[in-house]
């Protein structure tokens, strides 16, 4: 029997994204480096609306577009679960949206001045800090 995993989320206020976009993108970074495994409870609507003192809808909104993705899966009358991994987006939107998100990126770092080197090292060391990690 799956235990349900608490999501160790924080909503920043000051995050010019809405807090659903914030709630999706948390849970989604968590299943992609393995803090949530697939067969994970994550915690009901009013758990973690009280949990984040923010309104149920938004948290109701947030799981039915993680569900909706194919993030999560509704099991009746037990409650949400992180759905077994499967690739969810076509090869060419992957591409697309990682040339998207590089553009933007791009866009934002280099008005600060860094130098491409200075840019690749940060860049390394997050995506290593996301690497997935295990779980004891």
């Amino acid at each position: 029997m799956a235990r349900t995993r608490p999501l160790m989320l924080q909503i920043a206020t000051g995050d010019p994204r809405p807090i659903i976009k914030q709630i999706t993108d948390a849970v989604r970074v968590k299943i992609a480096t393995g803090e949530l495994e697939s067969g994970d409870q994550l915690p009901s609507v009013r758990g973690l609306a009280q949990q984040l003192t923010i309104n149920p809808n938004t948290v109701a909104k947030a799981y039915a577009e993680l569900t909706t993705e194919g993030w999560l899966e509704s099991r009746q009358s037990m409650g949400l679960y992180v759905a077994a991994p499967r690739q969810r987006l076509s090869d060419a939107e992957r591409d697309r949206r990682l040339d998207m998100a590089i553009d933007h990126f791009i866009h934002d770092v280099v008005p600060l001045g860094f130098s491409p080197a200075e840019v690749q090292a940060r860049v390394a060391h997050g995506l290593q800090q996301l690497a997935p990690r295990k779980r004891a």
